[in-house]
């Protein structure tokens, strides 16, 4: 009997690397049907993960403007039905809207169905607000299962080529903008949070997350950086 339980252990553990952490790592290593940097020694671009949240998208808004910065948003497809206002105002302002799921779920815990099921719903949400295709598509945390690449063939799927820790305030108040300064490469793809309410996040991180993106852009748009959406491309 305990032989029987070890070695089904051993299969579900086996499983469980094949559907979701083994199809991860080999598509981010070898960079399997994904974008990590663009092509340009003068443009970076700023792509932001887990809105619309209607206290820091706002206000992340405001900042873009302000600085005259077009930036791709991946939205939550549940939070876009909930704040249409601020999906037509990103689109009215230039910016670019891919699809980061309907629930800010992995990929690794769904089905193929499932997955394609929660592409469908947040791209529908975003059309109804944007009356435009969508065209980009990133799964939270950056998880890929067995089917991802197959059920996801009609979008671009982008990664970054910089990742913060930015869900952290203590990372934000600390380390953020060094960081950022750190950041000059051209072709860069920055990957920033403007909402703390995801497993793991601090609620307050995107507070500090602005205050040190506006000294990066008013530093970086005086030394003449241009910032990209992917729709440039």
């Amino acid at each position: 009997m305990i032989k029987i339980l070890i070695i089904s252990f051993i299969v579900i553990v086996l499983l469980v690397l094949v559907y979701s952490v083994i199809p991860t790592l080999l598509i981010r290593i070898c960079k399997l049907g994904i974008t990590k940097t663009v092509q340009g020694e003068n443009r970076i671009v700023l792509t932001f993960d887990d809105g619309p949240n209607p206290q820091y998208t706002t206000l992340l808004l405001d900042v873009l403007k302000n600085y005259g910065v077009k930036a791709t948003f991946f939205v939550v497809g549940s939070k876009v039905k909930r704040h249409p206002e601020i999906i037509k105002r990103m689109h009215e302002e230039g910016h670019t809207i891919g699809i980061h799921h309907y629930d800010h779920i992995s990929s690794w815990l769904m089905s193929p169905f499932k997955l394609k099921d929660q592409l469908i719903k947040t791209e529908k949400a975003i059309n109804e607000c944007t009356q435009e295709k969508v065209t980009f598509y990133r799964p939270p945390w950056g998880h890929f299962n067995l089917f991802t690449l197959w059920v996801s063939k009609k979008y671009k799927i982008i990664m970054w080529s910089n990742i913060f820790g930015d869900w952290k305030v203590e990372t934000c108040k600390h380390e953020l903008l060094d960081q950022l300064r750190k950041t000059t490469a051209g072709g860069s793809i920055l990957l920033l949070h403007d909402c703390g309410e995801t497993f793991g996040a601090d609620e307050e991180a995107p507070h500090y997350m602005l205050e040190n993106l506006e000294i990066y852009l008013k530093e970086m748009t005086e030394k003449g950086r241009r910032f990209i959406t992917l729709s440039e491309l």
